[in-house]
C-alpha cells in the first residue's frame, strides 16, 4: 500500500468563532494532522515558543525569504510580516500529513491561486450576540478592542462564499464532527485512494 500525499486545508473565521479550539481538538485526536507554523517578524508574546507558535525571524530574514519565493502567502500587518513557508508545507504533505493553515480570506485567495487543490473552510459563530459574548468572556480585551473585533468579524464574514465549506460553531462537538468529516472525505478522494491502493487496483485490473 503506497502512501498518499497529505491534503492542505485553510481554516478562516472571525476572532471568537472557535477556530483555534476546533483545530486543537482535532489534532488531539489525530497524530497525522498538523497546523502550519507561520513565520513572523513580531516579537514573541509571553508563553510563545519559537518553532511551536511561530517561527520568529528578523525583518531582513523575512525579506530574504520573500526574494527567494519562499512563501505560499505573506502579508504585512501593522509593520510586522507574517508568512507561510512553501518548503515546510511541501515536506509535511509529501509525508502524508494533512496540514491546516490558520489564515484570513486574503491569504486564502493567494494560496488558492498557487494550490488549486486546497480545501477551504470558513468557521462562523451562531450569532452576533454569541460572538460578542465569547469575546467578552475571554477577559483579554478592552471594550474598544472588542468593538473593533466585531466590526472586523462582519467584514471577514462577508467573504464566506469564497470558501468550499461553511461550519457554524454553535454546538462545539457537532462543529468538530463536521470538520473531521470534511478531512476524511478529502482523504477518500479517488486521486488519493488510487495512490494508496495502487497495488490492489493493479491486481484487480490484471488479466
Amino acid at each position: 500500500m503506497s502512501q498518499a500525499r497529505g491534503n492542505l486545508f485553510i481554516l478562516s473565521a472571525p476572532s471568537g468563532a472557535g477556530k483555534s479550539s476546533l483545530i486543537n481538538a482535532l489534532l488531539e485526536r489525530h497524530s497525522d494532522m498538523k497546523v502550519s507554523v507561520s513565520h513572523t517578524t513580531r516579537a514573541p508574546r509571553p508563553g510563545e515558543e519559537n518553532g511551536v507558535h511561530y517561527h520568529f525571524v528578523s525583518a531582513d530574514e523575512f525579506k530574504q525569504l520573500i526574494s527567494q519565493d519562499g512563501f505560499l502567502e505573506w502579508a504585512q500587518v501593522f509593520e510586522k510580516y507574517y508568512g507561510t513557508s512553501k518548503q515546510s508545507i511541501e515536506q509535511q504533505l509529501a509525508n502524508g500529513i494533512d496540514v491546516f493553515l490558520d489564515i484570513d480570506w486574503q491569504g486564502a485567495r493567494q494560496i488558492r491561486e498557487l494550490v488549486p487543490t486546497v480545501r477551504t473552510i470558513f468557521i462562523a459563530p451562531p450569532s452576533k450576540a454569541e460572538l460578542e459574548s465569547r469575546l467578552n468572556n475571554r477577559g483579554q480585551d478592552s471594550a474598544e478592542v472588542i468593538a473593533s473585533r466585531m466590526a472586523k468579524a462582519q467584514s471577514e464574514t462577508s467573504h464566506y462564499n469564497e470558501f468550499d465549506y461553511l461550519i457554524v460553531n454553535d454546538d462545539f462537538d457537532t462543529a468538530l464532527y463536521q470538520l473531521e468529516t470534511i478531512v476524511f472525505a478529502a482523504r477518500l478522494a479517488q486521486s488519493n485512494q488510487a495512490i494508496k491502493h495502487k497495488a490492489l487496483l493493479d491486481n484487480l485490473l490484471s488479466e
